[in-house]
């Protein structure tokens, strides 16, 4: 067990304590209110299980009051006003603000997730800046073409055809919580850069840093009504965003359950939908490999945040000719991770965001055991208060057992040796997901032959996990619908329009 020392925790800073004691709101047409049931909900420390602050628990009503403001800001002066170029702006001058406030933000997903502070710095708040920086961008470059069509020839005149892009209009977007802040600036950006109106719903367990946004937002001048946020479960606030028959879009980030769900109730109204889902995301180790590499490339590709990620390497595949040496490595790597508060700066890793996935992680670790895997690192709960399990690897599954084909969500490495790189592309196709894969491999050939086989939206060699923004990011089969990031997210949040005139 390794356990980082029962240090005092820093200081927080005055502004993370002072939003921490504020009374929140929902944000509706730039102002705080709260829902029209009077409920809260806690949110809860995952270091600790103790509330840290309380929100409204938003309703079905509410989502109308804010999808009702959203429409209005779409249909309004002070958004439609607004040139490329001034969205542009609003999105830099809100991600200079979002890099201005890396303490508190840092601070409050530190608190609010369980990640480590350094993680969410280097990770969450500079991904979140990064991104608004890239794709305010698009929004100076949303083009039509002119098209040359093939029509009779009237007598006289000539025709003349174009397309133009325009904003889809209201976006609902639902968030999950591993990424609070990072899936809010994917979604708000783009949308925004589009000429869209947002109403976003984040996640019930980690709600506080979309409210800090929104405070944000209007500092730097985003006009009422334009975003709104609107905190609550997933059963009430999220099924009625998705089910909302004024929203034109629905973006949404989370599990491929819910995703369906989502889907459905979008499809009922013909909402525009896009789906960024689950993963069960192989790692395939030929024997050529840099053993070393592949050991600390595999072991952050499941073990970083948690494994909490929808891209986790979740799935090792090692060549039996140095299986036993990579395992023997990843096993080392997580026996000396240390857990602990994720304000702790000797933690490497905080805990599982709540209660709810501390039981899903551990109930398909001792799924695994009683299926027959031999448990060769971690396993058990770590500490006595709060959500933290250990990092754990487990061998000799079999390939129709839970651990192999469902996704576990946490920090949960279930290792298997293959010996035919011809079978192994077929062995890492045979589950329901397609989010990504990685191949590590110092000969090319074996490499080129086994990218196009893995049905996958992103394929990594001899890396794992790299996300940016210019590159499109989404999954094949049940891991999701359409891509985010990139040129092709742009098409997410606008219709195309044909136009054709006789001139």
């Amino acid at each position: 067990m390794n356990v980082a020392a029962e240090t005092p925790p820093p200081a927080l800073s005055q502004a993370t304590t002072d939003f921490l004691s504020a009374r929140h709101g929902l944000v509706i047409d730039g102002e705080a209110v709260a829902s029209e049931s009077g409920q809260t909900m806690a949110v809860i420390d995952p270091a600790t299980g103790e509330p840290i602050a309380h929100v409204p628990a938003g309703t079905a009503a509410d989502i109308d009051r804010a999808v009702s403001a959203a429409r209005a800001a779409f249909e309004g002066k002070d958004w439609s006003a607004l040139r490329p170029a001034d969205r542009e702006r609003l999105l830099l001058r809100l991600a200079d603000e979002v890099e201005a406030q890396t303490d508190v933000l840092a601070e409050l997903e530190c608190l609010d997730n369980g990640k480590t502070l350094a993680m969410a710095k280097r990770v969450d708040v500079r991904g979140a800046v990064e991104f608004f920086r890239y794709i305010a961008g698009w929004a100076t470059k949303l083009e039509g073409s002119t098209v040359d069509v093939s029509f009779p020839r009237p007598r006289q005149g000539e025709y003349f055809a174009f397309t133009r892009k325009e904003p889809v209009g209201v976006v609902g977007a639902i968030i999950p919580w591993n990424f609070p802040l990072l899936m809010a600036a994917w979604k708000i950006g783009p949308a925004l850069a589009a000429g869209c109106t947002v109403v976003l719903k984040p996640a019930e367990e980690t709600p506080l840093t979309a409210l800090y946004l929104a405070k944000l937002l209007e500092k730097v001048g985003c006009p009422k009504g334009v975003v709104n946020v609107v905190t609550g479960t997933g059963e009430v606030a999220g099924a009625a965003l998705s089910a909302h028959p004024d929203v034109d879009k629905v973006a949404f980030t989370g599990s491929t359950e819910v995703g369906k769900l989502v889907g459905k109730a979008a499809m009922d109204n013909m909402t525009r939908v896009s789906l960024e889902l689950g993963g069960k995301s192989p790692v395939i180790v030929l024997d050529d490999a840099d053993t070393r590499s592949a050991v600390f490339g595999a072991s952050n590709a499941i073990f970083f945040n948690h494994g909490q990620v929808c891209t986790a390497g979740s799935r090792l595949y090692v060549h039996d000719k140095i299986f036993d040496a990579v395992v023997e490595g990843i096993c080392e790597y997580a026996d000396k991770v240390r857990l602990g508060p994720g304000l702790d700066p000797d933690t490497q890793m905080g805990p599982l965001v709540s209660q709810k996935q501390l039981d899903r992680v551990t109930g398909y670790i001792r799924s695994g055991l009683e299926d027959g895997a031999r448990l060769a690192a971690g396993g058990s709960p770590d500490r006595e208060k709060g959500y933290f399990v250990r990092p754990t690897v487990l061998v000799d599954a079999g390939p129709d057992t839970k651990v192999v084909r469902e996704e576990i969500f946490g920090p949960v490495l279930v290792a298997s040796r293959f010996s035919d790189i011809d079978d192994i592309a077929r062995v890492a196709n045979d589950t329901p997901f397609g989010l990504a894969a990685s191949i590590w491999s110092r000969d090319l050939s074996n490499v080129h032959r086994l990218v196009p086989r893995l049905k996958v939206g992103t394929v990594w060699v001899n890396c794992h996990g790299l996300i940016d923004p210019a590159l499109p990011f989404g999954g094949y089969k049940q891991s999701g619908i359409g891509r985010e990031m990139g040129r092709a997210v742009m098409d997410m949040y606008t219709e195309t329009k044909s136009v054709c005139m006789l001139v």
